[in-house]
């Protein structure tokens, strides 16, 4: 089974944990997004996988190369200039000779494939939607079906009066590759708002396919840390790495953990992670690689990268670092605040309210109060 994955996006809502990665290449519980992805779909039974790649293309094949690693077969294939969703999938028609998924490169579910591969051979549509409910439809492209779940209207984020559902597009979609011909080649074209409604002309087959399996989009700063939350408290269905060392902690490898620290998960610790004298660690957490936690930190609800050094008596909460940063003593990082990678920040700076540090960054001594 073949699916394309959509993974062409500047990620620039995530900014700035994607000035220097791929968004599809950030870790996901200290795991690249795009490979968890990828296992999950080889589970499902997919065996040959095309990503359709745009920015930093270098990076996917450094760290996934032709797929072998992964026991699947993979296709990286660069575009030179925007294509769309749809054109994007039109890019690749030639490696594609069968029913085919097509996935959002940065949608996190664990959707039942199999049973939507069913849905889409039961109803012998041409391309099946998946859909998800959700609590507030003014925000979202709604999908209007007649009683068989035919697709009868696609409406873009409705007044609250005109909503007659609460289902949307949820970015898992299965074609049959004989609808691209209504994609026009080399040129950038959606899906939604170009090869489907073309389709509800057209009288082809399209279905939609409800469920109720988890679905986020990991593409904005605080989506993508209550994504890591909900793993941790087993909200989703995932397969932690390492071995569970306490009761909802999970350890990747060695780590040196001070007799007098306070870990209570759940919390996942990366290779050669060091949590010193009286420091408290507190899920849902996740620390990568070679993260130094200092005397007396107070960590919580934070998802930290690798190589990230916490000062003594910092306090971090509900907050994202990328990669090697530096924080001083006493600093406070909290309120869905992002830094980027390899910042120095001094002694006693406090960064709340979502603030963003940019990579690069050096703050002095009590230089930012915000």
């Amino acid at each position: 089974m073949k699916a394309v994955i959509l993974v062409g996006g500047l990620g620039t809502r995530l900014r700035p944990l994607t000035c220097n990665t791929p968004k599809p290449m950030i870790p996901l519980v200290n795991q690249p997004f795009i490979e968890s992805m990828l296992i999950r779909l080889r589970d499902q039974g997919i065996d040959e996988v095309v990503l359709a790649v745009q920015y930093l293309a270098d990076r996917f094949h450094t760290a996934l190369g032709d797929g072998s690693r992964l026991n699947m077969k993979l296709h990286i294939i660069k575009e030179d200039e925007p294509r769309g969703t749809a054109g994007a999938v039109k890019n690749v028609e030639h490696l594609l000779d069968d029913t085919t998924f097509v996935f959002n490169g940065d949608v996190m579910t664990d959707l039942d494939l199999q049973a939507m591969l069913a849905y889409h051979r039961e109803k012998q549509s041409k391309v099946t939607i998946s859909l998800t409910p959700v609590d507030d439809p003014t925000q979202f492209g709604l999908v209007e079906m007649h009683k068989d779940n035919r697709v009868h209207r696609f409406l873009e984020k409705p007044r609250a009066e005109d909503i007659t559902t609460n289902l949307i597009n949820a970015g898992t979609y299965i074609i049959e590759p004989e609808v691209l011909r209504y994609v026009p080649p080399s040129q950038f074209y959606m899906f939604e708002r170009g090869l489907f409604p073309v389709m509800l002309q057209t009288g082809d087959p399209m279905f939609g396919f409800p469920s109720r399996a988890y679905w986020t989009d990991i593409g904005k700063p605080q989506t993508y840390l209550d994504v890591h939350h909900d793993i941790l408290i087993g909200k989703v269905r995932y397969n932690f790495r390492g071995q569970q060392i306490a009761d909802r902690v999970w350890l990747e490898g060695d780590a040196d953990i001070h007799s007098s620290a306070q870990v209570v998960g759940p919390v996942v610790i990366g290779r050669g992670v060091k949590i010193g004298r009286g420091a408290r660690v507190i899920g849902p957490t996740v620390l990568g690689d070679g993260c130094q936690i200092g005397a007396d930190a107070a960590l919580e609800g934070v998802v930290l990268w690798d190589g990230n050094e916490i000062g003594e008596g910092a306090t971090l909460r509900n907050c994202v670092l990328g990669r090697n940063n530096r924080i001083g003593a006493k600093t406070m990082i909290t309120d869905g605040s992002i830094i980027g990678d390899d910042c120095s920040l001094g002694p006693e700076n406090r960064l709340e309210h979502g603030i963003r540090i940019w990579p690069g960054t050096s703050l002095g001594e009590r230089a930012i109060s915000f």
